[in-house]
């Protein structure tokens, strides 16, 4: 697939700025790479002015740029947001493939009480549990298990070998990715006779609209009530939620996290990788807890937290300031050490020298004494 370098402009809404507008307008465009991959007769992308003089080393044919950026040896087309602009271009080369509507695969296993909309497709080797209802255009892929009494919605997908346990509810247009596990038993246990005996797991898990759930993700089922997911949260692959956690509407929550249970969070939360929450934490709207952040304290609204204990961004800085200069304040540490010792030495044998003399006296006793 190929296109002129003026359809590609044109597609995107973008001005072609070239030395010669109207020649390279007719230059051929067969594929989009980004800067590091990008070869003769492609497209590149560019997305801030900082980085204009990359171009300078490029193979590429133009590049997809910010508006009033600089002009470059190749063509380029400048765009109010070269990431929409380039994802554009990218689709163009490079379509989507619709997901076929293959209806019911003859090994899926589906219980006789199940409803499934029209539309559904179920494939190979999944199953279906008793009472469970699917929304229209619902897609189960190989392998998937979905448990007795779950609800899902509209144009779901449930992607290969992803597990949804009994009871769980999924909003519209839910995305789950491959081995994610919805609903399983939450880690809590009481001592009783010197052994640890399970808590009750009668809750279950209840996912919005417009969700997204990474691979080897898990969220467990509450204790009695519903872990909640709030309609528009991101969750990237291999993160923990624990149960009844009630996590806030858009959240963004990056690999690694793991949420002990009852943890609340406000809408917009951002956790980067590898951020540890303890229970029972309540994590304000908007707040960012930076990567492998620890949190043991409530979040205030809007916060940025860093660190382990986390603490405020600007206190963390501070912090870690501090730190790169201690081996060179351990150093002046020590000559102040040494100086002090001497200077108690040098005290002590003039003290000695006075005795020998008969020379001493007590300062609190001389009279007229001045300070110099």
């Amino acid at each position: 697939m190929t296109s002129t370098l003026g359809d590609l402009a044109r597609l995107v809404g973008g001005t072609l700025c070239s030395l010669s507008a109207s020649e390279d307008a007719a230059i051929r465009i067969h594929g989009a790479n980004p800067l590091a991959d990008a070869v003769a007769g492609q497209i590149t992308l560019v997305d801030s002015l900082r980085s204009m003089d990359r171009l300078a080393s490029t193979q590429a044919a133009a590049a997809i740029v910010p508006l009033h950026a600089t002009a470059t040896s190749i063509p380029v087309i400048a765009v109010d947001d070269p990431h929409t602009a380039f994802e554009q271009v990218v689709r163009f080369f490079r379509p989507t493939r619709p997901i076929p509507r293959t209806g019911i695969h003859p090994t899926a296993s589906i219980s006789p009480t199940a409803q499934l909309a029209a539309g559904v497709s179920v494939g190979p080797g999944a199953t279906i549990g008793e009472r469970t209802s699917i929304g229209p255009g619902t897609t189960i892929h190989a392998g998937a298990h979905i448990a007795a009494d779950c609800l899902l919605g509209r144009n779901v997908t449930i992607y290969p070998a992803a597990v949804l346990y009994d009871g769980t509810r999924i909003g519209d247009r839910v995305i789950i990715h491959s081995c994610a596990v919805i609903g399983a038993h939450g880690f809590g246990y009481r001592q009783k006779d010197g052994r640890h005996v399970p808590c009750a797991q009668l809750g279950y898990v209840m996912v919005g609209n417009d969700v997204e759930i990474g691979a080897n993700t898990t969220i467990d089922r509450g204790t009695y009530g519903a872990t909640v997911v709030g309609d528009g949260t991101k969750i990237d692959n291999l993160v923990q939620i624990g149960h009844n956690c009630h996590i806030g509407r858009h959240n963004i929550i990056c690999s690694q996290v793991g949420i002990a249970g009852s943890t609340t969070t406000g809408d917009y939360v951002i956790m980067a990788g590898q951020v540890g929450v303890r229970d029972h934490v309540t994590i304000g709207k908007g707040a960012i807890l930076s990567a492998m952040a620890g949190i043991v304290n409530d979040v205030p609204e809007g916060a940025v937290m860093m660190g382990i204990p986390a603490t405020p961004e600007r206190e963390q800085k501070i912090k870690q300031a501090a730190l790169a200069k201690l081996a060179e304040m351990r150093k002046e540490f020590k000559k102040l050490q040494s100086t002090v010792a001497q200077l108690v030495r040098d005290t002590a044998q003039i003290r000695e020298n006075e005795v020998q003399n008969g020379r001493m006296f007590d300062v609190c006793t001389v009279p007229d004494t001045k300070v110099l």
